[in-house]
């Protein structure tokens, strides 16, 4: 696949997926801020554990990777100096309304976005990766869009534009969702939603905007 400065995709459906080596390379030499916010609507220390776990999937692959927490940059205007520091973002699963909150209190959305034209890795699975559709309507059929852990937040139902098409995960997976996710299926096919399934296991990588590897 030809390589370019474009920011890069590496999206699945379930935590690394099997592409893991593909992984590796995408984020060989680069700084990689793990966004853990999909899970905020958690006890602090049940999601602290989850996320240590994901930390160390990644770190099992050599990959530098620490925690990113938009949380600590809510109101105050300073996250693209901050995701600076990184060569890209790994952007664990979880309730894609949560993190799509948490992306918009902390300008994440805004900072990604003019991310999009550099040398700059998105990758993650789940959540992380249905927070890039033009918009979440149909995720509602698994994801709870009420839940939400922040003060002064609100549900969001656009999405990161970054994808022309919704990815539903978990699809006829081994997972607890997926029974849920034929609703998803049907709902986004009856209302004209350009969709995508992802099997547990397979990945999406966007290298350039001109190609993809499913």
């Amino acid at each position: 696949m030809a390589s370019s400065s474009l920011m890069k995709f590496y999206l699945s459906s379930f935590h690394v997926g099997d592409r893991s080596a593909d992984l590796q390379r995408l984020a060989q030499g680069r700084r990689i801020g793990l966004v853990p916010n999909a899970i905020d609507y958690l006890e602090p220390e049940a999601a602290g554990a989850r996320n240590a776990l994901a930390v160390d999937e990644l770190r099992a692959l050599e990959i530098d990777v620490e925690i990113f927490d938009l949380r600590g940059h809510f109101a105050r205007g300073d996250i693209t100096g901050a995701l600076a520091a990184y060569g890209g973002v790994w952007v664990r699963g979880g309730n894609t309304f949560v993190l799509r909150q948490a992306m918009r209190l902390s300008g994440f959305d805004r900072a990604l976005t003019e991310l999009r034209s550099h040398d700059f890795l998105y990758a993650g699975y789940s959540a992380g990766v249905c927070v890039l559709a033009p918009t979440l309507d149909g995720l509602q059929q698994v994801d709870d869009p009420t839940v939400m852990p922040y003060a002064n937040s609100s549900v969001i139902w656009e999405g990161l534009g970054f994808l022309d098409y919704l990815v539903l995960p978990h699809y006829r997976s081994d997972h607890p969702e997926s029974p849920a996710i034929d609703k998803e299926v049907d709902y986004c096919t009856r209302n004209g939603i350009p969709f995508r399934t992802l099997r547990d296991g397979e990945v999406i990588i966007i290298e350039d905007r001109s190609s993809h590897d499913p």
